[in-house]
């Protein structure tokens, strides 16, 4: 951990959120002049401030530690690049417009590519009206089941949940061209063209 680094973080972190160093020291329990003594690179915070910090910042420890905030380009993208992420703990789901940095239940979570679906989990659809109607032949067990269907286009997406002793069948509005991506519990992310269905 560079001192420096860390300290300049800290004074950039501080005056966004404007605060003076007695307010952060406040809002802290510590003094003012430990404050000054962390933006001056005199010292480090103490390792049981680091949480204090990264709550009070909202930034991670990591990002607190190196002195520097990663960096992405701007996002100019379409919806065609949206990405998923699912907690192994507790199942909550998380969507993207670009690869991101996201925690769930103490864990890093990752935005793995879906991969093509196999013809055992490819849907059925057929068209009713103004709708497209998808047919999974899919058990629905709390153990195996598909927890969500997103239509995506390249600038909207229809997202369903689903869960456990529901019925695979998802209604969405009718769109020409568009993926299809699912998850499934067991063997994960999948996707479709509703073209070749």
């Amino acid at each position: 951990m560079d001192a420096e680094s860390c300290g300049e973080l800290i004074r950039k972190l501080r005056k966004e959120a404007g605060l003076t160093q007695r307010e952060l020291a406040d809002r802290l329990c510590v003094t003012d002049k430990a404050v000054s003594k962390w933006e001056r690179g005199m010292g480090c915070p103490d390792i049981s401030m680091l949480g204090a910090l990264t709550r009070e910042f909202r930034v991670d420890i990591e990002s607190l530690l190196s002195g520097a905030l990663p960096q992405r380009p701007k996002e100019r993208g379409n919806m065609k690049r949206v990405c998923f992420a699912i907690c192994p703990s507790c199942g909550n789901l998380f969507t993207a417009s670009a690869p991101a940095q996201v925690c769930c239940c103490g864990r890093k979570l990752d935005f793995p590519a879906p991969t093509p679906a196999d013809q055992a989990h490819l849907p059925h659809m057929e068209q009713m009206e103004d709708e497209l109607c998808f047919t999974f032949d899919h058990s629905m067990t709390k153990e195996h089941h598909l927890n969500f269907v997103a239509l995506i286009t390249f600038d909207r997406m229809i997202f369903v949940r689903l869960y456990p002793e529901q019925d695979p069948l998802v209604r969405m509005p009718y769109v020409r061209t568009g993926t299809l991506v699912y998850g499934c519990t067991q063997h994960g992310l999948m996707s479709a063209d509703i073209r070749k269905l």
